[in-house]
C-alpha cells in the first residue's frame, strides 16, 4: 500500500483522466503558440507528464494483483493514446496526428508505473 491516501482514491484518478482528456481535446488555436517551447519540444514534455502521472494514480488507486495489470494498463495507455491522437485528427479544429506523441505517451507511462513500483510499500 502508499504511504499517501489520497493517491489511493479512485476519484482522483478518474478526475485526472478527465481533466486531460480535455485539455487534449482542445483547439489549436487554443494553445500557445511560443516558438521557443517548440525547438525543445515541450509538448512532447506534457504528454509524458499527463500520461506519467495517470498511470501512477491508476495503479495507484485501483487494488489489483501485480503480475499482468502492469501490461494491462500499458496497453490501455497506448489506446488511449491512439484515441486521442485520432480524435484530434478528425475531430479538434487546427489539431493533427503525431505518432511521437503517443512515443511520449508511452515513455509517460512506464514512468508513471516505475515511480509507483519504487514507493509502493508491502506490508
Amino acid at each position: 500500500m502508499l504511504k499517501w491516501k489520497f493517491f489511493r482514491y479512485k476519484w482522483v484518478a478518474i478526475s485526472w483522466l478527465l481533466i486531460i482528456s480535455v485539455l487534449f481535446f482542445l483547439p489549436g488555436s487554443a494553445l500557445p503558440k511560443e516558438h521557443w517551447l517548440d525547438r525543445i519540444y515541450f509538448d512532447k514534455l506534457v504528454h509524458i507528464g499527463f500520461f506519467g502521472l495517470l498511470l501512477f494514480l491508476w495503479r495507484s488507486s485501483f487494488n489489483w494483483n501485480y503480475g499482468s495489470y502492469h501490461w494491462k494498463l500499458l496497453l490501455l495507455a497506448l489506446l488511449y493514446g491512439f484515441f486521442v491522437e485520432f480524435i484530434q485528427l478528425w475531430f479538434v479544429p487546427n489539431r493533427s496526428f503525431d505518432l511521437y506523441d503517443v512515443v511520449a505517451d508511452m515513455t509517460g507511462a512506464i514512468i508513471g508505473l516505475s515511480v509507483w513500483q519504487r514507493v509502493y510499500i508491502k506490508k
